[in-house]
């Protein structure tokens, strides 16, 4: 197996101290938002063979496994990153595997180029996402029932959120959604702005249910995506519990410390908190616009001690396991590529010694065990 060098992404939300705490090194004063892990072109982890991505394209099948490449192609289907917010992501979704492949098509058709700050697609891939609590871990993550969104707007008591509300409540969910946020979304720069400062003013004094939201207004002052959050649910995850997030589910991490995983691609739609492109037609032609409860998921623990993070995609299986002392040797041999992630403690696999947030990369049918006191996550694939 592979001990993993990993790129850390300094994006601008990322904490100052999360990553480095975890790793026991000392603080740059800069953000670290994300330590990638695999094999993404864009930032690949680095391995005493080379890059793991030029590793891998070297010779797909040894590395991957037959069923794997078989089944997702010559390349890892997955990355996993330690993730530290600091401050908000944008507010955004992800596109299922038909509309990437569409949107990219016709982006590659019209001469974007990849690096256009408004591009939407990246790829011709989806990107469903997994992240589990290493900390208390806050986000919003689907939309609210329309006649919650409704009373939340009403409790404000800004005349400019009246019309939001009433709309919510004259259409079939559906529709009500979808008229609501394209609304605020084509809104006024001006007039938006004008009514999410005394949006602001008034959740500072009620909090409570609205400090998530004044939160956000502190690092978006007059983004109309302050208004747009609150159509959505807010999450607080404990550590171990995790949130999967499939195509369409509007979606925003606002603080904590995380383990995710995703499919390997870069395709996100903004709805807002950020100044970047904001394309509202496309955006309303990816979003799923119905309620729905964010099931915060625990791990299903198994009689070998793993606990598995259930998913319905196979390009990513995330589970972990927790070891006492005692626990002796656990034989992690697979005929699929893994990654495997300490975050806690000290943990043997195969001839490495790993501390927290220290990883490996393990070939498909590689032989590998794991031992020692601490947890690792184990990431991989369904083949």
């Amino acid at each position: 197996m592979d001990r993993l060098t990993n790129p850390i992404r300094p994006y601008a939300w990322g904490s100052a101290t999360a990553i480095p705490h975890l790793l026991g090194t000392e603080p740059t004063g800069e953000p670290q938002a994300e330590m990638w892990m695999g094999a993404h072109p864009g930032a690949p982890s680095g391995t005493d063979r080379g890059p793991l991505n030029e590793v891998i394209d070297a010779a797909p099948e040894r590395e991957l496994g037959p069923e794997a490449v078989a089944k997702f192609g010559p390349h890892l289907p997955f990355l996993l990153k330690l993730l530290a917010a600091g401050a908000p992501l944008s507010l955004q979704v992800h596109p299922d595997l038909r509309q990437a492949q569409q949107g990219y098509e016709a982006e590659e058709r019209a001469g974007i180029p990849l690096a256009a700050p408004h591009r939407n697609y990246k790829d011709a891939n989806h990107k469903p996402e997994l992240v589990c609590a290493l900390t208390e871990f806050d986000g919003l993550c689907g939309f609210r029932d329309p006649e919650e969104s409704a009373r939340l707007l009403e409790g404000l008591g800004v005349d400019s959120l009246k019309p939001y509300a009433d709309l919510l409540r004259a259409h079939p969910e559906e529709a009500a959604l979808r008229e609501v946020l394209t609304a605020i979304l084509s809104a006024d720069r001006t007039e938006m702005a004008h009514t999410v400062t005394e949006a602001t003013a008034a959740a500072q004094r009620l909090s409570g249910p609205y400090a998530p939201y004044a939160d956000l207004a502190h690092h978006f002052p007059g983004d109309p995506g302050v208004i747009a959050a609150m159509l959505l649910n807010h999450v607080r995850l404990q550590p171990g519990e995790a949130l999967y997030l499939g195509a369409g589910v509007p979606h925003a991490y606002l603080d904590g410390l995380g383990v995710e995983i995703m499919a390997n691609s870069d395709n996100v739609l903004r709805c807002g908190l950020t100044p970047k492109h904001v394309d509202v037609p496309e955006l309303l032609r990816i979003v799923r616009f119905e309620a729905t409860d964010p099931a915060i998921l625990r791990p299903e623990a198994s009689p070998d001690g793993e606990e598995v993070y259930d998913t319905p995609i196979d390009e990513f299986r995330l589970s972990r396991y927790v070891l006492p002392a005692s626990s002796g040797r656990h034989d992690l041999t697979a005929p699929t590529p893994q990654i495997l992630l300490c975050t806690a403690g000290t943990v043997r696999a195969g001839t490495n010694d790993l501390g927290p947030g220290q990883s490996v990369f393990v070939p498909a049918g590689e032989k590998a065990e794991v031992s020692g006191t601490g947890t690792i996550f184990r990431a991989t694939v369904v083949a």
